[in-house]
Formats: C-alpha cells, structure tokens, sequence
C-alpha cells in the first residue's frame, strides 16, 4: 500500500473520531504528521515546523514539530508566534474590505484621493490614477520592493512615508497586468492609516483580529510574545534573528499556525460564520474572486489574483484559495477551498520549506479527494532537477573519461587555441567559461528563486554544472589529435 493511501485511511479514521473534542482540547495526535513531517523535515533540514488541519470550517488538528531555536533546543509549538511575511497582505485585504462596506473609500477610485498628507514620487508612468482594487490585486505596476532591507525590532528605521517615497515608483502602466508588489500592499497600510486616523496595527486588531478570535495576532512586534519568536532559518541553515520591516500590510504580520488557521476557516462562509463579524458575505465572496490572469511563473502554480489571495482550480472544477509568505529565514502557507469547508495552514522556520509544503499539499488535497495543488508541481520540478543532475554528470563524465583515455593513448595533447581547427576549441572554451560565469554570478546573488523552491537540489546542480564546465575546458585544451596533426618539423 503507498503512503498516499496509508494517509487517506489514518486520516479518514481520525477525521471521523475527531481529532477535537467540542471544547476545543485536541484528544490525539495523527499518525500521518507525526511520522511523515519530520522525515521530510529531515530530508530538507528544516529546523522547525507547525500545521493546522480545518475540515468543514472547524480546526481540528493542529500539531509543532522540530526547533523554534537550535542552539537553544527550544521546542517548535502550536502557539508560538511566528513571523507571517505575505500572508499578511491577504489579512490586509479583510481591513481594506471594511472600509469600502463602511463607504470610507471605494475600491475603483484613486488611492490619492484619499491621501492628503503624502504624494508619489515622480516616475515614467501616472500615478496619480493607481486605484485602490489595482494594489489589492498587484495591477498597480508598483514594483516589488527592496528585498532584504529589515531592521531589529527595536532599533531605528524609516517610517513608512520615508519608505514609499523612496519605492513607490510605477515599474509598469498601473492596470497593465499582474506584478507582485509588497509596495502596493504598504500604500494600503498607508490608506488605512489616512482614513481612520489610527495606526494601521492598532485599526487592524480591533476590526479584524479580535471579531476573528485572533488573540495571537499583532502585526507589531512586542517583547512580551510568548513563547519568543522562533529564530529563522536561511537557505544555508544560518539562523537569523527576528526582524521587521519599515511596513507592515505586505509582511509584518506575527501570529500563531491556530490563529491563520481561524483565519482562513472564517473565510469559508458556508461552514463557518465568524467571518460575518467582520465582512459581509458578498464581500467575503468578492475577496476570492478571480480578478487579474497570473502570468510567467506564479502562472505555474496559481490561475488568478483576487483581492488579496491567490486563486486556483482544481482537476475537479472547485477553486482553491491560498496564500504564502517567505522571508528571510521563513515560509508560510494557507491553502482551503471554499465549497467543501476544508484547509491547511503549514508554517516553518526555514527558506528550505517550499518541497516540505508541496508534498504537504499534495498529501492534503488527496486526503480531501482534490487529486492535487498546483503547489504540488514543485515535486515535479525537484525530481526534473534531478534528473538533469544525472544527465550533466553523465555527459561530463563520459567526456572526460574520453579526455583521460586520449591522453594515456597518446591521441590527445596539450596545444595553444591558435593551433590547428582553433574553432571548435574556441567554442568549447566559451562555453565553459560561459557556466563557470553563471555558477559566479549566482554565488554572489543575496537571493535566488530556484534555491527556494530546489533547496536540495539547486546546490548539486551548481557542482554538477561547474564539472561539466572543467570538463569542455579540458576538451579545448586536449583535442584529439586526429584532429590537430602537428605541424611540420614538430
């Protein structure tokens, strides 16, 4: 029997029974997160971890697996605070959502008709038109912001005003098509901020966290969280203390795996009402609307953008609803589909999570009977990974084994490129110099999208490509000789 039956039938055992009990106390663990999670944690090295399971609207289950800190041993748990990153821009969605039911502002106007006491900067293309429903959807054309640019929670940064009029800068036409911009979001924390005369945390935990039951919720950070905020995690496993960033709407949020997974349970109106506290149903309907076609390659894994929230289809025809957030040292995820009450929040403290998520997902969706996730794709994408490896290795080492068995025959020597059919040498010198140029360029870079989603792989790949790059430098550099006859009187 393969796991992905053993885990339908432990789950569906456990699902009937209740993994809660009506008070909320969890009464046992599942076998199936229990053993499988911190194998696969294992197998990406990833330090800690925690899932919420929602069925039919309710959680029931939730589970921490792993390290909050390594050098500290401290235990991952259910109701430690983490840092949220972009789900934040998904609960963001929810306040501004509230202001246009209240008719503070409306989604098709202006953002700067509602900003009096900051302007754009000047740029190639009109700002002055970016309507709020544009940012919510990322069709502003605002860019995507400075990456890596945090400050320790308690030291000197920019306010926000500082910040946006340094980004907020159109990269493209506003309305033009989809561009993921945490830029766009922090004009919304700026809005809220202009039209309530509140901060943004403060506006956001009195309309949203607490009607929501979100207790552990906070999209500013306080000494007091307990337990502390997990230490993170980067791609080389180097911890990286808490941090925030100079706006708070596209990634400040600090919550807990139970609390987005109320969060998300509140969202599905049709098993669960407490969504109601805060929106009403149409509004919660149009927040997972599709709206704007996901192009390139989010297009991969996501169909469209709502406001606020990815959106999906499924094999079957039922639209899932997701978002992820990655920062430094941390992923997180909530994926559910609306019209079966089911969805799974997952959380970890290592830029190495993304194949941890998707075999996750996929072990989720086929519980739930969804066959799969788009997410699920980048299993696709590790095992493609792989295969290539094989093949480059293949390739330079039968090259090379040609090289060496040349020279030891005598049919291969050591000649200057300007000898005898430079051409073909030349060639394979340029291209040999031309990955070791690519293996450098992305050594030096601070972040690349495929190291995320190929943690394990992206590092063989690199080794594999420098070999397969000394082994053309050997093949220029020892031709065979049939083909370089040595020159008269040599």
């Amino acid at each position: 029997m393969d796991n992905k039956k053993k885990f339908i039938i432990i789950l569906l055992f456990l699902f009937s029974a209740g993994c809660r009990d009506n008070s909320g106390r969890q009464s046992e663990f599942s076998p199936y997160p229990d053993s499988r999670i911190p194998a696969l944690m294992n197998r990406y090295d990833i330090p800690g971890a925690s899932v919420a399971i929602i069925k039919k609207g309710r959680i029931i289950y939730t589970g921490a697996y792993g390290y909050a800190d390594i050098s500290g041993k401290r235990k991952m748990t259910t109701d430690t605070v983490c840092m949220m990153h972009s789900i934040s821009k998904s609960v963001t969605a929810w306040g501004v959502m509230k202001l246009a039911e209240r008719n503070v502002i409306e989604l098709d106007k202006p953002i700067q008709n509602y900003i009096k006491n900051w302007e754009f900067p000047e740029g190639r293309f009109n700002s002055g038109n970016i309507t709020v429903r544009q940012l919510l959807t990322h069709s502003s054309g605002m860019p995507l912001g400075t990456l890596g640019l945090h400050y320790h929670p308690e030291e000197f940064r920019p306010s926000l005003r500082e910040s946006l009029s340094k980004e907020a800068v159109p990269a493209d036409r506003p309305g033009s098509s989809f561009a993921y911009s945490n830029v766009g979001f922090n004009l919304l924390e700026l809005l809220i901020e202009e039209v309530t005369g509140r901060s943004f945390s403060r506006y956001m935990k009195s309309e949203v966290f607490i009607p929501l039951g979100m207790k552990h919720s906070d999209f500013t950070w306080r000494r007091d969280f307990y337990p502390t905020v997990p230490t993170g995690y980067d791609l080389h496993g180097t911890a990286v203390p808490v941090f925030v960033y100079a706006g708070k709407a596209s990634g400040g949020l600090f919550s807990t795996v139970e609390d987005v997974a109320l969060f998300a349970a509140a969202s599905m109106r049709e098993y669960n009402r407490t969504g109601e506290n805060v929106l009403k149903a149409k509004s919660i309907d149009e927040i997972h609307t599709p709206m704007v076609k996901i192009p390139g390659l989010f297009g991969t894994v996501f169909d469209f953008y709502g406001l606020g929230h990815f959106i999906e289809y499924l094999p079957n025809g039922m639209k899932a609803v997701s978002h992820g957030g990655q920062g430094l040292g941390w992923m997180t995820h909530f994926h559910f589909v609306p019209e079966t009450g089911d969805g799974i929040v997952i959380i970890a403290n290592s830029q190495r999570s993304w194949p941890l998520f998707a075999y996750i997902l996929n072990d989720w969706a086929a519980w739930c009977g969804f066959s799969s996730v788009k997410m699920g794709r980048i299993i696709y994408a590790e095992i493609t990974a792989w295969v290539i490896i094989f093949i480059i290795n293949s390739a330079g080492l039968f090259y090379l084994m040609k090289v060496i068995h040349g020279i030891i025959r005598s049919k291969r020597r050591l000649v200057m490129f300007k000898a005898v059919s430079p051409l073909r040498r030349s060639m394979l010198a340029g291209l040999s110099i031309s990955l070791m140029s690519v293996i450098i360029w992305s050594a030096n870079q601070d972040y690349l999208f495929i190291n995320s989603i190929l943690p394990a792989a992206s590092g063989v790949l690199a080794y594999s490509i420098c070999f397969l790059s000394m082994v053309f430098l050997l093949l220029s550099l020892f031709p065979e000789s049939s083909l370089n006859p040595p020159e008269e009187g040599v």
